[in-house]
């Protein structure tokens, strides 16, 4: 894939500086391949990256602390400390304690979907790849949306599967489109396909509910995203799934960092570039299906969360993948709590709150980055 792509421009004017480093890199495809610890992707000082990671941490914490604390009736920091701990002997700590999986599964979508967006930029070098760009969470709703209402499915596990099947569709058809013709995959091929098959993975949605009002009735809260129907066993089930897919990203981060340089520079260092991209993009799938099964479609956390933090840190994947996960989950822990005090005593969906957030936000950023080049 040729760097010179005017969408590309953006994600790899930095990565290119890293060239020097690569000349006495080990060509080996389980490393980085591009120079000594720390001087990956642009380069950014260890100190100031630790301090971006330490922020990260700390603001999930305050998050996660938020999140227990404010509701429908507010908490005490101690009582929301305490149910944090399992407490439960107060009515508000039991108050509080109901709290917690909802923002477990907060964090977990969050971490989940950012290190999505984060893998589907790295492996198309496209700074504007999102699983909702991509069509991946459109192809994940649409197969929740069909086994709801031809198989009857409601339960946690094949909805998780059956979530991630449509995921894996989405995603290799358009792979397929994108590479019509050219027989390559470029970014702005890529964007173009995810959209149409976003749009027409939507109008199937609608065509199937619209003339079922029981299904419409069960799908409609899901369908705007919200982690509100949190429950302990239902964590449980999809723990392994998470877990699956953050390993495979992570394993994959050495190869990613080499994607960033191009693919012949890739393929010199050692790295098998497609078998990279395929095993990056199966831990996304399993990741954004996952989360998606669970949560509902939620939006933009995958894209500004990468988009941003790549800014600050460069593209040095040993440091942005921690980092992403850390700010996704801050991002929906924080979105979720605003949803819940904006209103009382309702309280608005996280799928319409991150928007909300997100499209300001990108907005800022397309102006004032290259990204305005596409």
């Amino acid at each position: 894939m040729s760097a010179k792509h005017p969408t590309v421009s953006a994600y790899t004017a930095d990565a290119h500086t890293a060239d020097t480093h690569t000349a006495d890199a080990p060509a080996s495809s389980g490393s980085a391949g591009f120079g000594p610890a720390g001087t990956g992707g642009i380069g950014k000082h260890r100190s100031i990256k630790a301090a971006v990671l330490a922020g990260l941490a700390l603001a999930l914490v305050a998050a996660t602390l938020a999140s227990v604390m404010f509701g429908v009736r507010d908490i005490t920091v101690a009582d929301a400390w305490a149910a944090l701990g399992g407490a439960t002997d107060t009515a508000s700590q039991a108050a509080a304690y109901l709290r917690v999986p909802r923002t477990v599964l907060a964090i977990a979508v969050g971490a989940a979907l950012a290190l999505s967006g984060t893998t589907f930029q790295a492996i198309t070098r496209n700074p504007l790849a999102d699983p909702g760009i991509f069509g991946v969470l459109s192809g994940a709703s649409l197969a929740v949306v069909v086994g709801i209402a031809f198989f009857s499915v409601s339960r946690p596990v094949p909805m998780m599967l059956i979530a991630i099947t449509g995921a894996f569709a989405a995603a290799a058809f358009v792979y397929f489109i994108g590479t019509l013709g050219t027989g390559k995959a470029t970014p702005l091929a890529l964007a173009l396909a995810g959209a149409a098959t976003a749009a027409a993975c939507s109008s199937l949605v609608s065509a199937i509910l619209l003339p079922r009002t029981d299904v419409m009735d069960q799908f409609r809260f899901w369908q705007i995203g919200s982690v509100g129907g949190a429950k302990w066993d239902l964590l449980g089930l999809a723990a392994p799934l998470f877990v699956l897919g953050v390993a495979i990203i992570v394993l994959s981060a050495g190869g990613l960092n080499a994607l960033a340089l191009g693919d012949d520079t890739a393929t010199g260092l050692g790295i098998h570039v497609t078998r990279t991209r395929l095993v990056a993009t199966c831990g996304a799938v399993i990741l954004c299906g996952t989360a998606t099964a669970i949560a509902g479609p939620i939006g933009f956390v995958g894209l500004i969360v990468p988009h941003v933090l790549r800014l600050v840190l460069g593209t040095d994947h040993r440091v942005l993948l921690p980092a992403t996960a850390l700010g996704g989950a801050v991002l929906l822990v924080a979105a979720d709590t605003l949803g819940r005090v904006v209103a009382p005593p309702t309280e608005v969906a996280v799928g319409i709150i991150t928007p909300l957030i997100g499209a300001p936000l990108f907005i800022w950023i397309v102006r004032r980055s290259k990204v305005r080049e596409l």
